[in-house]
């Protein structure tokens, strides 16, 4: 056979392949809808671990990578989740034609509650300066009103604040939450609403705009006093596989400095270190290694994102220079244990490290 007939088969399998795809998302789609009625939760992590073993016995069996045939299952099965969550979150609406205002609406991480409460049933109105007012948006947010049954502050952390102060004199009915990635510009608005009898809590999304499967992902929860108003917040996320997490304000900010301020500060220090080194980035991609790689990839991400976000989390956090002082202090000792030659105390370094990274697992 010549490449083009080799190719042509190739290509059959491949229609093959995605026409097997779609059948299994129509099953998955009956699946999803039968745990619905008998109330079987989504996920089903023996099962999952069943299909994983079953792929890679098989692949073994035909000469096939058990490693590639176990990754094409596990984004088959993550598809799947995906879509199970999405249809119960559908079907499980908590929205009943209730009202959501979302101030911030078309930033990424309001964007993805509009759409989550759109998808809920909510009539969804978006209150941003980047709209144009039409119906259901409006370019200022105190044009909307305050008459909805949910309103999200997603707006950027100091704006957030001050929005949060201004609600508290209009005395919203409804229930009231922020979703900042730091609390401390935002405390004392909380609290305010909180005095004037709003119901009102607050919210961390410990996930990006793009994420369409909560399984295995962390939504913070923290009570600024009203206890109903954090367990109403909770219910909206009922029916997701998200993990839901109470913490206290300070404790929040405290470990949010380690959490992102820490490691938002270790990916700028990289890639500024070689941006200044004067070594030609091509001639470094050359050169890489799998830990360079790994670091690159993450810092490569960093440096995309929002640049006054990122400022915010360190400049805004009253705990915010703690780990940014050990940070230095730790970068220094490395350096003394190196010029120095210590090879034991470099040994140390890494044996305190290796004890601690256990404690995760």
């Amino acid at each position: 056979m010549n490449l083009d007939d080799l190719r042509n088969d190739l290509s059959a399998i491949d229609r093959q392949l995605v026409d097997l795809i779609a059948e299994r998302q129509r099953i998955v789609g009956e699946i999803g809808r039968n745990k619905q009625t008998s109330g079987k939760g989504t996920r089903d992590y023996a099962r999952e671990k069943d299909v994983l073993d079953m792929g890679r016995a098989q692949a073994l069996e035909l000469g096939l990578d058990p490693d590639l045939a176990e990754n094409v299952l596990r984004m088959l099965i993550r598809s799947s989740l995906a879509s199970q969550e999405r249809d119960r979150v559908i079907a499980e609406g908590r929205g009943d034609g209730r009202s959501a205002l979302v101030i911030g609406g078309a930033g990424k991480m309001g964007g993805w509650f509009v759409d989550f409460f759109a998808s809920q049933g909510f009539a969804t109105t978006v209150a941003d300066p980047g709209v144009e007012d039409a119906a259901g948006r409006f370019a200022n947010w105190t044009d909307a009103g305050v008459d909805y049954d949910v309103i999200v502050v997603a707006a950027p952390l100091a704006v957030s604040g001050r929005i949060l102060a201004q609600l508290a004199v209009l005395k919203p009915q409804g229930l009231v939450f922020d979703i900042g990635s730091l609390k401390t510009p935002l405390i004392d608005g909380l609290q305010e609403l909180h005095n004037a009898g709003c119901r009102v809590t607050s919210l961390h999304p410990m996930f990006g705009p793009d994420t369409r499967l909560l399984s295995g992902h962390h939504l913070i929860f923290c009570n600024v006093g009203s206890a109903q108003a954090t367990q109403d917040a909770k219910e909206l996320f009922s029916s997701t596989m998200v993990e839901q997490i109470d913490m206290g304000l300070d404790d929040h900010d405290r470990l949010i400095a380690y959490v992102l301020g820490l490691s938002h500060a270790l990916n700028i220090a990289f890639f500024t270190a070689l941006a200044d080194s004067g070594e030609a980035a091509p001639k470094l991609a050359r050169m890489s290694s799998t830990t360079f790689d790994a670091q690159l990839l993450v810092s490569a991400a960093v440096a995309q994102d929002n640049p006054h976000l990122y400022f915010e989390i360190q400049n805004l956090n009253r705990f915010g220079l703690r780990p940014l002082d050990a940070l230095c202090e730790a970068s220094n000792r490395i350096r003394d244990v190196v010029a120095g030659g210590d090879e034991d105390g470099f040994v140390e370094l890494m044996e305190k490290g290796r004890q601690y990274m256990a404690l995760r697992s």
